[in-house]
């Protein structure tokens, strides 16, 4: 079987690398819409046709899974390519997201106060509070931040330059008295960061990574689905 991984650019390689190693059995194929990058500032729609297209072209490619490892496109516009296009165009394969793992780990962790950097488009479409909300976790509590300076700092490599631009946005809450007691990644291309944040706040913040939680949620979801 072949699984397909889908980007809004090559923050996904990262997530791939990571699911390769846990699952390395499957045949893979990847698919960074790096002409487009960064979806965070566009328009819903737009979002929809450009990841339906990558959905398309990793389906024609006979990968029976799709990731949408982007999560702008996730919150925005993968339940209506789960509802809508799969059952018309491709009844027997399957789209899987990113944010409901993420957020299932949050609450796992018993973090109540968490940072969560993230996409315009993601932070606008309240997809992470909306999860939460579903799972009755009143007491934990996200703070999304829209971030769109940092992935094109990461696209071209500069992790330094995004690190220090993510630290000075958790040290502002912590000198503020803010209780930061988890940080979301909430893009993929933040999770170029994991290792320079866990090195700045060691124990202190626990860092929510995708690259970390995607691979063992796929290894669940494939011996319970397919």
């Amino acid at each position: 079987m072949k699984i397909g991984l889908f980007d809004s650019g090559l923050g996904g390689l990262v997530v791939l690398k990571a699911v390769v190693k846990q699952l390395p059995d499957y045949d893979y194929e990847y698919y960074g819409d790096t002409k487009h990058v960064p979806y965070g500032g566009r328009a819903e729609e737009e979002i929809y046709e450009l990841t339906k297209a990558g959905v398309i072209h990793l389906f024609e490619r006979d990968c029976a899974l799709v990731i949408i490892a982007c999560n702008t496109a996730s919150a925005e516009t993968l339940r209506r390519l789960q509802d809508e296009f799969l059952p018309e165009e491709y009844p027997t394969r399957k789209i899987l997201g990113v944010i409901i793992p993420v957020i299932e780990e949050v609450v796992n962790s018993e973090c109540k106060r968490v940072l969560m950097f993230a996409t315009q488009r993601t932070v606008s479409s309240g997809k992470y509070h909306l999860e939460l909300g579903k799972r009755n976790e009143i007491d934990t509590k996200i703070e999304a931040v829209a971030t769109p300076e940092l992935v094109p700092l990461l696209e071209v490599g500069n992790i330094a330059g995004a690190s220090a631009i993510a630290q000075a946005l958790i040290d502002e809450r912590l000198l503020d008295g803010g209780e930061v007691e988890g940080l979301i990644l909430g893009c993929t291309h933040y999770t170029l960061l994991t290792d320079k944040l866990r090195e700045a706040y060691g124990d202190r913040i626990k860092i929510f990574s995708q690259a970390e939680i995607i691979p063992e949620r796929i290894d669940d979801y494939l011996m319970r689905h397919m």
